[in-house]
């Protein structure tokens, strides 16, 4: 018996998804969290087989909570069920440790042997992912850093450069202030910088940011 543990902050979805892996003769529901942080507590307490991870949660998004569970349980099984496929999201998922990526619109028996081929060890991933994780690989490798910074990471490089803190990032973007400073973190490893001002030289050397006169 598989034995699951459902994080999603979706309550019909829980129950969706539960009712029919449920109904299941080789998977057991073990558990089900609405919250990131719920769900990492409850996935180092149970060690279930298989965690179903949404990516879009308030406060610990998937990835975040991925990241804890694997930091304190390197064998844990992640597969991140979302309705996302872009890059912001894709990426940072399979980076953080998570094994298998699917979407919700797969079809209910697609989930279910998606569980059952990654306790087995497998990977399995949606065709959009695989395809965007082999364009990556065929990219040139001559690439300059910046060209890896998301959108958002480049809006927040800006805003860095023109010396606003992360509170007033997080006031001017309206989102939480841990999430400007995993974007942060995130800016300083794409760049190879150690800091915020090397960060913000870095912008004005590769000509991102625009001198004021």
């Amino acid at each position: 018996m598989i034995k699951v543990l459902l994080i999603d902050d979706h309550e019909m979805v829980r129950i969706g998804v539960s009712a029919y892996l449920s109904s299941l003769s080789d998977i057991e529901v073990a558990g089900e969290a609405g919250t990131g942080e719920e769900g990492v507590a409850l996935a180092l307490s149970l060690r279930p087989d298989i965690i179903l991870m949404d990516l879009v949660m308030p406060e610990v998004d998937g990835i975040e909570a991925t990241k804890r569970i694997i930091a304190k349980w390197p064998e844990a099984k992640i597969i991140i069920v979302t309705s996302f496929i872009d890059d912001e999201k894709v990426y940072p998922a399979l980076e953080a440790g998570a094994i298998s990526y699917m979407l919700k619109t797969s079809k209910a028996s697609e989930i279910a042997n998606s569980i059952r081929d990654t306790y087995k060890g497998q990977t399995v991933l949606e065709p959009e992912v695989t395809d965007k994780l082999m364009a990556k690989l065929r990219k040139p490798k001559t690439q300059a850093l910046h060209e890896e910074l998301t959108s958002r990471e480049r809006e927040i490089l800006l805003l860095m450069a023109k010396g606003k803190s992360n509170q007033e990032i997080a006031d001017e973007l309206f989102i939480a202030i841990k999430t400007v400073k995993t974007h942060v973190s995130n800016i300083l490893s794409k760049l190879q910088v150690q800091d915020r001002t090397q960060a913000v030289i870095y912008a004005f050397q590769h000509h991102l940011v625009e001198v004021e006169e």
